[in-house]
């Protein structure tokens, strides 16, 4: 977490470092056109990051999903059916991840564990008929 006028490109490589300790098995990150940039060649040439920018199709008007991106949405989306997740509440940002990642425990058993899993076009848990 970052205070407010901090630009996200600003925070991305402090965030990809912590990363890179973290979780060093991961070598391919998604970003908007926000990252584009020098941020592509430092995480390339630091951290051994591949940075992709996915980027708006050319002529495309009004909303459009992008590949990739609507899966951090959809996933965001699961997150803030956890009532507590919906505000910030706590006072250390180790408490809010902490609650992040109790409500995708309890949301990933229920979704892998389901009898009918729902098209992958829709975010609905019950099969359509």
């Amino acid at each position: 977490m970052t205070p407010a006028d901090v630009q996200d490109r600003d925070a991305a490589r402090d965030a990809f470092w912590r990363l890179r300790l973290a979780q060093p098995q991961i070598t391919r990150i998604w970003a908007d056109r926000g990252y584009a940039g020098e941020l592509v060649d430092w995480a390339r040439e630091l951290l051994w990051l591949t940075l992709r920018i996915v980027s708006r199709p050319k002529g495309a008007k009004g909303f459009v999903v992008l590949p990739r991106r609507w899966k951090v949405e959809r996933t965001i989306g699961w997150c803030m059916n956890a009532r507590r997740n919906a505000r910030d509440h706590e006072r250390l940002p180790q408490h809010s991840e902490a609650h992040l990642n109790w409500a995708l425990i309890t949301v990933m058993p229920r979704r892998l564990t389901r009898k009918h899993p729902a098209p992958r076009w829709t975010n609905k848990s019950t099969p359509t008929s």
